[in-house]
């Protein structure tokens, strides 16, 4: 099985990911952020890197999904391949961050990988408000996501809510983050586990 967790910067991805792989025994799959050549550039010039960001993460996830089907383990991954063309490449271009030049250009990639590729069994969509991912954002402490911009991350949450209110690719679980501290307490990881347990067995 391919699950999937879907959500802002500072959201809690990366976590829930590891807490998730740790609980049942699946093979993590993390997005390629400590890698990525282009990322604290972006956030410095979002306008000169935003093509060159969103087609390397591109790149990265299309690879990571062709390997997760490829495989016979459970996957539960760090972020989906469509979050990218469905919301952080129409954000930036909208935001006039990037041109209609790339941004057709992006889209048009975006629709002959995906054309070869199975949509996740199960998207956990991690749901929070602006201050809650500041919050988070600002404990981790990367130096480089110290330059985000508030309405960078308030459009972003927009369009996550679009996105997931039209999904129909799937089965999804929604996590409200705003109340739900899996990270710091047992009996909130213990709520998440059995509604993707309930998601994926149907035990509820």
């Amino acid at each position: 099985m391919h699950i999937a967790i879907a959500g802002n910067i500072g959201s809690g991805k990366t976590t829930l990911t590891s807490m998730l792989a740790k609980q049942y025994g699946w093979k993590a799959v993390f997005e390629d952020v400590d890698e990525n050549p282009y990322l604290e550039d972006f956030y410095q010039d979002m306008k000169r890197w935003s093509f060159n960001l969103q087609i390397y993460f591109l790149n990265s996830r299309f690879k990571q999904v062709i390997d997760i089907r490829n495989g016979s383990q459970t996957v539960v991954q760090d972020r989906t391949i469509y979050e990218d063309a469905t919301i952080f490449a129409p954000n930036l271009h909208d935001m006039g961050l990037m041109t209609t030049r790339d941004f057709e250009n992006y889209q048009s990639l975006f629709k002959l990988m995906t054309s070869l590729v199975r949509p996740p069994d199960l998207l956990i969509y991690l749901k929070a408000s602006v201050p809650t991912l500041v919050s988070q954002i600002q404990k981790r402490g990367r130096e480089y996501e110290n330059a985000i911009r508030l309405d960078y991350l308030a459009g972003l949450n927009v369009r996550y809510d679009m996105w997931v209110e039209g999904y129909k690719s799937g089965k999804v679980l929604i996590i409200d983050r705003d109340n739900v501290n899996f990270h710091e307490k047992p009996e909130d990881m213990s709520l998440v586990m059995d509604k993707v347990d309930a998601q994926l067995h149907g035990l509820f």
